[in-house]
């Protein structure tokens, strides 16, 4: 842990986090004492400029504190990442887009599509937007929403932005039904006929690469490539650290009312106790993975190599804590798999966030190795 505001308050969040868990599955949105928790805590204001108000934070204190979350919930940790990133990506707004979200104060929370999609067609001093996104992580508390969507341009042809909206503009659709990540609330947005002016829009191919028209705080002058895996792999992280707890304790409690130290002989209990230490050391390595990762983002210098890596150590540690995380699953024990105990709602989280198409191993793998053995093969 760093000594960062965001990441002390985040373990109170986890706290408060763990306490609704099974209220936000069972919801299937976070309780609104947790999203509270969240933006009161300063996961919102995290990236926002300082000229704003914001804290202007770093990507390693955002990585430690979701995965600080995530120990208590991981459905809570998904959401306040995204609160956390949507504050750098609406860095790239034009001054009048950024004024609007927070000129009051920078701790709005922003929902945001990624995907693109719906409709536009071009009016004066703008688009009309209409259509519908899935997959918004914690829509339901938001303020405003950033969309990813096509939109006609002069001259013809058509160019993929990211459009602002307000929570008067949008419906929410009830489309969550996961088999984890319950809590994330991340149902679908609708538009219909919605004016967006070219003010509050900007362009995907400038937050891809992280360079923009205006003034960028040092965490939005990165690729995308550089952080966006890490707002997942967080999550992951402290979930696979909540399972290991769990099943440390269910094993203890095998052992029966024994002295300290007590061992009950058998091969059952050598396997729960070999795994545990190997989870324990691959969580760990895990972790080195993703704070060096996050180090690069922080240095600003992200060339073409140093991304590949990048890459491979978000998908590779990612990797790492599914399978460490499915190892102790088999020897966790009857009642850890039962309906509300804390270690299957770890397990089922940190399988379906492994899941995300930023998260996985073989595209970070294949571009890393084609470029070192382009290196290699350039050799003298």
């Amino acid at each position: 842990m760093t000594g960062s505001t965001l990441v002390k308050a985040a373990q109170e969040v986890a706290e408060v986090a763990a306490a609704h868990a099974a209220a936000g599955e069972a919801g299937r949105r976070l309780a609104p004492e947790v999203a509270e928790a969240i933006v009161g805590a300063g996961f919102a204001r995290h990236f926002v400029p300082a000229r704003w108000g914001g804290a202007e934070g770093n990507v390693t204190d955002s990585l430690l504190a979701t995965a600080a979350v995530a120990e208590g919930d991981a459905s809570a940790a998904w959401v306040a990442s995204i609160a956390a990133s949507l504050g750098r990506m609406a860095c790239f707004l034009p001054e009048e887009g950024q004024r609007a979200i927070w000129d009051e104060g920078p701790d709005t929370f922003v929902a945001c599509a990624l995907v693109p999609g719906g409709e536009a067609r071009a009016v004066d001093g703008g688009w009309r937007i209409s259509g519908l996104w899935p997959y918004l992580s914690g829509v339901h508390f938001s303020q405003w929403a950033l969309v990813c969507c096509p939109v006609p341009v002069s001259g013809g042809g058509r160019e993929v932005r990211f459009l602002l909206v307000p929570r008067s503009a949008y419906a929410i659709e009830d489309t969550w039904f996961p088999v984890g990540m319950r809590a994330t609330g991340s149902d679908s947005l609708r538009l219909a006929d919605v004016f967006v002016p070219y003010a509050y829009s900007f362009a995907r191919a400038g937050l891809l690469a992280g360079r923009s028209d205006g003034p960028l705080p040092a965490a939005s002058a990165v690729p995308l490539k550089a952080v966006s895996a890490l707002s997942f792999a967080g999550p992951v992280l402290g979930a696979a650290k909540g399972a290991l707890r769990e099943f440390a304790a269910a094993v203890a409690a095998k052992r029966g009312a024994g002295a300290p130290g007590h061992r009950v002989s058998g091969t059952s209990e050598a396997a729960a106790e070999l795994a545990l230490a190997r989870t324990a050391g691959e969580i760990d390595a895990a972790e080195l993975l993703l704070r060096r990762a996050a180090a690069v983002a922080d240095a600003g210098a992200v060339d073409e190599r140093s991304l590949a890596r990048t890459c491979l150590d978000h998908a590779l540690a990612v990797d790492m804590l599914a399978g460490a995380v499915n190892r102790l699953s088999p020897l966790a024990g009857t009642r850890s798999q039962s309906d509300g105990a804390p270690f299957q709602r770890f397990w089922r989280d940190v399988n379906t966030a492994a899941g995300h198409t930023v998260l996985q191993f073989e595209p970070a793998a294949r571009t890393f190795a084609g470029l070192a053995l382009d290196a290699a093969a350039v050799a003298p």
